[in-house]
């Protein structure tokens, strides 16, 4: 697991062998299961009777009562049944499908199944037959199905997908059951799913399902690594097929004209792009997020597969004291965000996201971190067209328990990040990897650990810095060493010394001056912030109301100002919208840092940061802008 090196387009070690994003074409065809299942919680003492009752080999309806689950969406918000808000263990869907004829009779398709995600381990069936299993959620999934569909083409396809939200101190994020084993304080069987992390324990099918079909023999993988030289742009290319021994290949890169500006018969080659057009985040250049399109096509007799990526033309490098894209400074003005809203859950939700990137584009927010996990794909093809720059999270957060740092967990950490950095490597708006938020650094594994799991994500990718998210002791860190930009969590004048605001510009400097004093690596402070009502005002300011809110900002923008012209190369607040959480004593029905409130409604704190964050846009960038 040693470390690649990173000279001019070595990308000898990015991941080959990966799961394109499905994309029609004329050799690809797509259908979405997207709409109402079947579903039905096994409500089981062992939560195994769907197992043993094999309840995958016949309708879900025949196994006992069902009711209707959207997908993609969260379950636990859709009924008003309070055991299903808080279910743990495993739930089951299903749906029926009626394929095109063509499918079915023709042998040189092949039909895929693919999950978007799931959270957290999944398994699925196709007329009874096992066709899928993967552990983790946030990440998608997929197997053919073209033998199984084809015995009987009078049968629908009838599609089984078991769900199981349990978490362990060996998953990510990690967690622990507790069983009640006091009768006289609780029922037989009685036990709570213990979590370290503040967000709700959401589950279900979160992205879209869908079968896509590609011909027998395929474009498997796409892998692009991009530079310049003056104005000539260069991306470097490798492509996997899969089902031949040979293939034929055409590769076109074509312009947002459909022009083509450079094109190749080789299955792995360099294009050379004349007056290039370079990929730029929002507010650094006047078009910012030009995307090529890189069309592939794998020909062998009459057939051929088309697949077109999306490519986008920048560099990302990372010195003592800046953050470069394109040999530029670049300086992160954003948020954090959560796959997070009423009723759906963590599931996605077009409208949502596009009312999210009109407000991050309103406030001036060049940039966001997936916290604490990564998001849906077409979240992230949105930041490629707008020019929205990404921090790409794992699920690494809460890994508080000794027992979260040994073998079996960091080899499933391993395995996350090769499907993350698989599924997200050709992004253009991904320019770093953060491989946990928040861990117990001080414990006497963790060095190692994230020695080994770093080390191992820079192989994976030698284009891209990485880091993890830790809080402002750095006394305790183990991590630090190996990461290449430092990412900083601090709550001064909240849960440290709260309600005394004037304390923040002292500790946040020392913070500063501690990290950079000790690592010499830019830093970014990846979270700060403070909760505040909707609505709740006070003066002098009181914490939770709006202004307190806001005065807090103010006082961490001050040093800020100061920092950035040193070492500090940006400033992401927690959080852009109120989310849920579990229950307890210091969130009332949610955590209430966001600078809009759940349903995205603007507080005091958003105009504040609107004013900042165009300032800055004009300070830091190369164009000026005005606002309305």
């Amino acid at each position: 697991m040693g470390l690649c090196g990173s000279r001019f387009f070595d990308s000898g070690c990015l991941l080959d062998n990966g799961m394109l994003f499905p994309r029609e074409s004329s050799s690809r065809e797509l259908k979405e299961l997207n709409g109402l299942w079947s579903f039905r919680a096994d409500r089981s003492p062992n939560r195994k009777q769907g197992f043993e009752r094999a309840w995958y080999k016949q309708r879900l309806a025949e196994t006992g009562p069902v009711i209707e689950m959207p997908v993609p969406a969260s379950y636990n918000d859709i009924t008003q049944d309070a055991t299903l808000r808080n279910f743990i263990g495993w739930v089951w869907y299903e749906r029926e499908v009626v394929l095109p004829a063509r499918w079915l009779a023709d042998e040189t398709t092949r039909v895929v199944l693919r999950v978007g995600s799931a959270h957290y381990y999944a398994m699925g069936w196709v007329n009874g037959v096992k066709v899928l299993e993967h552990n983790g959620g946030h990440l998608p999934f997929e197997a053919e199905i073209s033998r199984i569909i084809r015995k009987d083409p009078t049968m629908p396809c009838r599609i089984t997908i078991a769900v199981n939200n349990t978490l362990s101190l060996e998953t990510l994020p990690p967690g622990i059951i507790k069983y009640m084993d006091d009768r006289t304080q609780y029922p037989d069987g009685y036990f709570v799913q213990s979590i370290f992390f503040d967000f709700f324990n959401y589950a279900g099918i979160h992205r879209p399902v869908l079968l896509y079909t590609t011909p027998k023999a395929y474009v498997n993988d796409i892998t692009v690594v991009t530079d310049f030289l003056d104005d000539i742009g260069f991306v470097k290319y490798t492509i996997s097929v899969k089902g031949a021994v040979t293939a034929n290949m055409k590769v076109s890169l074509m312009d947002k004209s459909g022009k083509s500006v450079a094109c190749s018969n080789e299955q792995t080659g360099v294009l050379k792009v004349a007056n290039v057009q370079l990929w730029w985040p929002y507010l650094m250049h006047d078009n910012p997020g030009y995307l090529y399109s890189l069309e592939v096509r794998q020909y062998r007799a009459t057939h051929e597969d088309v697949y077109t990526l999306p490519v986008g033309i920048r560099t990302v490098k990372v010195t003592s004291t800046q953050f470069l894209i394109n040999n530029k400074p670049f300086y992160f003005h954003g948020v954090n965000k959560h796959e997070d809203s009423d009723i759906r859950g963590k599931g996605l939700d077009w409208p949502l996201v596009v009312k999210d990137f009109n407000l991050l584009k309103w406030l001036g927010a060049n940039s966001f971190r997936t916290s604490h996990y990564p998001y849906a794909e077409e979240i992230l093809q949105m930041c490629d067209r707008h020019g929205i720059v990404v921090i790409d999270e794992c699920p690494g957060v809460g890994i508080k328990d000794i027992r979260s740092f040994g073998n079996n967990s960091l080899g499933h950490h391993l395995d996350v990040m090769d499907e993350l950095v698989r599924r997200d490597k050709n992004h253009p708006s991904v320019v770093m990897w953060s491989v946990a938020n928040e861990p117990a650094a001080e414990m006497p594994p963790a060095e190692f650990y994230f020695k080994i799991l770093i080390r191992h994500t820079k192989g994976l990718d030698p284009t891209r810095p990485v880091t993890y998210i830790t809080a402002s002791n750095f006394a305790r860190d183990k991590g630090a060493p190996y990461v290449d930009v430092l990412c900083v969590n601090s709550y001064f004048s909240w849960y440290h010394d709260p309600g005394h605001t004037e304390v923040i510009p002292i500790q946040l400097n020392t913070q500063f001056e501690n990290w950079y004093g000790k690592y010499q690596k830019p830093i970014i402070q990846s979270e700060y912030g403070a909760d505040a009502v909707s609505g709740l005002h006070s003066d002098p300011p009181m914490m939770f109301t709006e202004e307190y809110q806001k005065v807090v900002l103010q006082n961490y923008h001050d040093v800020f100002d100061q920092k950035r012209k040193q070492y500090v190369v940006g400033e992401l607040i927690w959080n852009f919208a109120d989310f849920m959480t579990a229950q307890g004593l210091i969130r009332v029905v949610g955590n209430k840092k966001g600078i809009f409130t759940r349903q995205r409604q603007p507080k005091a704190a958003a105009f504040l940061l609107k004013d900042r964050y165009w300032r800055l846009a004009n300070e830091t960038g190369t164009l000026k802008w005005s606002y309305c």
